[in-house]
């Protein structure tokens, strides 16, 4: 791909970032869920416009690569607002300031998410066999997902926590929407601060599950790219979507789980056994559809409560 096509996908990202900055992040605010929901819509809208663009200017296999990379970027991010809501829950943060540490930390996301697929692509390239490696990863990631509770991981006992406390002195309350505050001669952060270097770490290791998942369904990395960076921009308003529902998504970690099976399964079988786009694209909608059915269908005691609680109101 030509460097100016990088170049002006990119200066299209920060542009969509400074919109979001200057509209949606004018004033701290609690974001409503219809905010919320309308911007989701809007960033997916964005998503599947250049899934178009791209099928007129690419044509339609690589098309179809760019809405499975999105697919899975998107529907594993999911899970990674579970991990926030625990972050956001045990500092304690102001419903009114999680938008700007959400902000901040998908800009990084993107960063991040650059350099891993450009170093993963020129490892690809370079030794064959790291496609093993990627897809040997895939499967212990989805043993995770089948068998670890969704809520078990312990914010507390985190190393990144840890490390922040332990080398960064942080003042004793939130300072508005401040991460870095003047006290005296010297600047502290806030345990703001400390909220998104989580956020960010969480992400780094998320990351290491979605690329490689998407690299088993192209090695294009403006495809990769593209496609994680426009599934990330709509997160934030995702999040305020799905933090007051995410009982309601009993099966999503098994679906998941199942999921990155099926990609790591196909690194791991490329030299045997090659499935299609259309086929993993198919594969992938049918595995988020099963679980997203499945937990209406069978919901758990919390979304079984949520709903009799409502039937109660409206008879009442």
């Amino acid at each position: 791909m030509d460097w100016y096509i990088w170049v002006a996908f990119i200066a299209f990202i920060v542009a969509m970032l400074a919109i979001d900055l200057g509209i949606v992040q004018r004033k701290a605010h609690v974001v409503p869920f219809r905010e919320a929901f309308i911007w989701t819509g809007v960033w997916v809208s964005i998503a599947l416009t250049f899934g178009v663009i791209t099928w007129v200017w690419r044509g339609g296999a690589v098309a179809q690569q760019y809405i499975a990379g999105y697919l899975i970027e998107w529907s594993l991010s999911v899970d990674n607002v579970f991990v926030w809501i625990l972050i956001f829950t045990h500092f304690a943060v102001p419903k009114q300031y999680q938008h700007r540490v959400l902000f901040w930390g998908v800009l990084g996301a993107i960063v991040l998410r650059l350099i891993f697929i450009l170093g993963g692509t020129a490892l690809l390239n370079r030794f064959e066999w790291i496609v093993y490696v990627f897809g040997a990863l895939l499967l212990v990631t989805a043993y995770r997902f089948l068998v670890r509770k969704e809520h078990e991981t312990s914010v507390e006992e985190s190393t990144v926590l840890r490390f922040v406390r332990r080398f960064i002195p942080l003042t004793e309350k939130y300072e508005g929407q401040q991460l870095i505050v003047k006290r005296g001669k010297r600047r502290v952060a806030t345990p703001l601060f400390a909220v998104l270097v989580m956020v960010e770490a969480t992400d780094v290791v998320f990351a290491v599950d979605s690329i490689p998942a998407i690299f088993a369904i192209t090695r294009d990395a403006f495809v990769v790219f593209s496609s994680n960076a426009l599934a990330i921009l709509g997160l934030r308003s995702l999040y305020f979507v799905l933090a007051g529902a995410v009982t309601r998504f009993r099966y999503l970690r098994p679906s998941l789980g199942v999921l990155l099976a099926f990609v790591g399964a196909k690194m791991l079988l490329s030299e045997v056994v090659h499935i299609s786009t259309q086929i993993s694209l198919a594969v992938i909608i049918a595995i988020l559809g099963t679980g997203i059915v499945a937990s209406w269908l069978r919901p758990g005691h919390e979304e079984l409560e949520r709903r009799r609680k409502k039937q109660a109101g409206e008879l009442a």
